[in-house]
């Protein structure tokens, strides 16, 4: 250890994008994925040791500061390069997902695996799940499946709470389970289970055992940074190149989840796991009607009577860029384009789609009424509204609260509401057009996702339950036919269909560009011969595969400033 060792090292310094050269201190014990300090253009930054012994070619180097504990383990470097190649990112965003928020200059001991009995296999590959499935008899089952093995069992959820509470149902049952957010050094000593989020598919285990991902297709998998990254692909990627089985589920698997880990299972019972779903066509509902139909009403009020404490009741009204929707004041039916059926706007007394297909006079193509209404409005709108209806406090919800009362009865909010309400009496989605109307080619997907979503708070049909309530004005859409047969192979076959004649992902490789510089970035990328198409969201570049697509993508610079690349 006396002898001179050189190493090479990444900073935290994002924008600087490459390694450099420092000496290791006389006699120090650093290794490879060990956080350090060091100087760096006369400040003193963080880094990561990436590769030891490295020539010394003769060169003056600086001495690192100071070891400053553990990071992510040698065995993980592989899939953080890919994951920084894959999605056009630095190295050290990968390394610092990968590691502790603080020094951690210890380790413990690692428990053995103990046995565990199980009552349900499940194989390994994607498996269509119904919203009221209790996914903990499948992690049971990858634990089992995968208990000599050496190595974590790695398990993703989509929110902190849902990890802790997995993580206290298998502590209950006597197995050495983790969170990742609680416990980076058990994690990184090989804890046999870790549970976590987002970030834990860079979990520091030193090795992999199997991997479990609950709801896959959660957009909480995709990282909000620029550019993003999807957990799930990297669970797959992990797995793949450690040679060991992975498991996801999804109540309606998109068609990337299942070009990314396979085979495809559906469990035995979907209907019965399923809500109630009620549905309600606006079209022929009364015009005088508020917020809230007649026959919204009488679920909600059948709520308020089944002696049941906490919140009965959730409104909801997700805004996903659709713009205000027009309906006609007479007959109800959505002012739409006869070309591509999209949402039409009103410009100059005249309507028409956002892709200007045509241009025509403000009259409703069904019953030939004019002066169409905007059937737009926002959550504090809404509020008011429906606490006028019922004649009862309303508690508002958007993504800034972070509780709510506990004496309350009736939430209204955005999908917010998910997140801060575990169970409830009913649901109503009191404008679920918002959803099917949306531009992203995932809107559909999204909103029989939603459903799924408030079907856990009021409780499976097989149960009896509550129910949810979709108030609509394309009661005829394919969409709202699925939710009520609960029969959703059609449109899995369409949705993949659909992505394959169009060249999305996951038959072609896709980067999506937006944000306050997006715009000037994309006109660099046309100037150098990219092909950049307009989407919805702003423009997106389209390659044959994701080398040819980094290519593409460093052809212009990109301009300093705020940018949304999103990488598929």
């Amino acid at each position: 250890m006396n002898e001179e060792r050189i190493v090479r090292v990444v900073t935290d310094v994002a924008a600087v994008d490459k390694a450099f050269d420092y000496l290791a201190p006389v006699g120090s014990d650093i290794g490879l994925g060990d956080r350090i300090r060091v100087d760096f253009h006369g400040r003193s930054v963080r880094g990561w040791v990436v590769d030891l012994d490295v020539p010394n070619e003769g060169r003056a180097l600086k001495t690192i500061k100071k070891r400053a504990g553990y990071g992510p383990p040698a065995q993980l470097f592989d899939t953080l390069r890919w994951a920084s190649t894959h999605y056009v990112t630095p190295l050290s965003r990968a390394l610092a997902a990968a590691s502790s928020e603080r020094n951690v200059l210890a380790l413990p001991n690692v428990p053995v695996k103990p046995p565990v009995e199980v009552s349900e296999e499940f194989a390994p590959g994607v498996w269509t799940l119904a919203p009221n499935r209790d996914p903990l008899p499948l992690i049971l089952s990858a634990y089992s499946a995968t208990r000599n093995n050496e190595g974590t069992l790695l398990v993703l959820v989509p929110t902190e709470g849902w990890a802790e509470r997995v993580t206290s149902r298998l502590v209950r049952r006597g197995l050495p389970a983790v969170t990742l957010a609680q416990d980076w050094p058990a994690a990184r000593a090989g804890w046999p289970i870790v549970v976590g989020t987002r970030n834990a598919c860079f979990a520091p285990s030193p090795a992999l055992a199997g991997a479990v991902v609950i709801d896959a297709d959660d957009e909480a998998f995709i990282s909000e940074a620029s550019p993003t990254w999807e957990a799930p692909r990297i669970v797959a990627e992990r797995c793949r190149r450690e040679g060991v089985p992975v498991w996801m589920t999804s109540p309606l698997p998109s068609p990337t989840l299942l070009a990314v880990a396979s085979p495809h299972h559906s469990d035995d019972d979907l209907v019965g796991l399923w809500p109630h779903i009620e549905v309600v066509d606006r079209r022929h509902s009364d015009p005088r009607d508020g917020a809230l139909s007649q026959e919204s009403l009488r679920w909600v009020h059948r709520a308020f009577h089944d002696g049941r404490e906490g919140v009965r009741v959730a409104v909801i009204l997700q805004r996903l860029g659709a713009g205000k929707l027009l309906a006609c004041r007479q007959c109800g039916t959505l002012c739409r384009c006869a070309v591509c059926h999209e949402p039409e706007h009103e410009i100059d007394g005249a309507l028409t789609c956002a892709a200007g297909h045509e241009t025509r006079e403000a009259f409703c193509r069904e019953c030939g009424a004019t002066r169409p209404r905007v059937v737009r409005s926002g959550v504090t709108t809404l509020a008011r509204d429906v606490a006028l209806q019922l004649g009862r406090k309303v508690v508002e919800v958007t993504a800034s609260t972070t509780a709510i009362p506990e004496d309350a009865t009736v939430v209204v909010g955005t999908e917010a509401v998910f997140r801060l309400v575990r169970h409830t009496g009913v649901v109503v989605f009191v404008d679920f057009d918002q959803y099917l109307l949306g531009h992203r080619e995932r809107a559909r997907r999204d909103a029989i996702y939603a459903v799924a979503k408030a079907g856990r708070m009021v409780g499976a049909r097989r149960a009896g339950d509550g129910r949810v309530v979709v108030q609509t004005r394309r009661g005829d859409d394919d969409v709202i036919s699925a939710l009520t047969t609960v029969s959703f192979e059609e449109v899995s076959l369409r949705e993949i269909e659909t992505a394959r004649v169009l060249e999305l992902p996951p038959f072609r490789a896709m980067a999506e560009i937006g944000g306050a510089v997006g715009g000037p970035y994309a006109a660099a990328l046309r100037e150098a011969g990219v092909d950049v198409r307009e989407s919805g969201a702003g423009w997106c570049v389209v390659a044959a595969s994701h080398d040819e697509l980094r290519d593409l993508l460093s052809r212009a610079p990109r301009p300093p400033g705020a940018m949304r690349l999103a990488i598929r």
